[in-house]
């Protein structure tokens, strides 16, 4: 993922006011590792029912702006995402309004997301091998792949509704 500016990432956001984009806290990007991430996601401490994401695709970033559920899940989910079964980190249901009109309408979709955006580091963790000869590489680049393309999936679902 190539480096984004404060400013690349406050115009991104689809599903939210001008008022929200403007009062929006981005964390210090100057220490992003970002040739490690496949997308930009953070909260923030003020707001503790809200995350943030920036997600690369094809004509630009995608900024969503998620609510997470005040009712934590009855037994440890799984990320849809990264769906690391190892479970390092707490894994909470977000939702985010679809963009333009329907948005409006009160239009929402939901996902099981790692509760800090942790993703990208769940991917590229080593798995155990699964049988002699299993190749951990290409098992990695394989669930990388499959983060982007999930993540990449549900911003279009989030931007295309309108």
């Amino acid at each position: 993922m190539h480096a984004f500016t404060e400013k690349d990432i406050r115009t991104s956001f689809i599903n939210a006011s001008l008022r929200e984009r403007n009062s929006l806290i981005v964390p210090d990007l100057r220490d992003i590792e970002w040739d490690k991430l496949d997308y930009f996601g953070w909260r923030d401490p003020k707001q503790p029912l809200a995350g943030f994401m920036v997600v690369p695709i094809d004509d630009g970033p995608v900024g969503i702006l998620l609510r997470q559920t005040e009712q934590r899940t009855r037994t440890r989910a799984q990320c849809s995402w990264c769906e690391d079964v190892t479970l390092p980190n707490e894994v909470v249901m977000f939702s985010a309004k679809r963009a333009g009109k329907a948005g409006r309408n009160g239009d929402t979709v939901g996902t099981l997301l790692c509760e800090n955006f942790e993703c990208s580091v769940n991917v590229r963790r080593p798995v155990p091998p699964a049988y002699l000869g299993f190749d951990v590489a290409a098992a990695r680049d394989r669930r990388i792949a499959a983060l982007r393309e999930h993540a990449a999936g549900f911003a279009r679902d989030i931007r295309d509704s309108a």
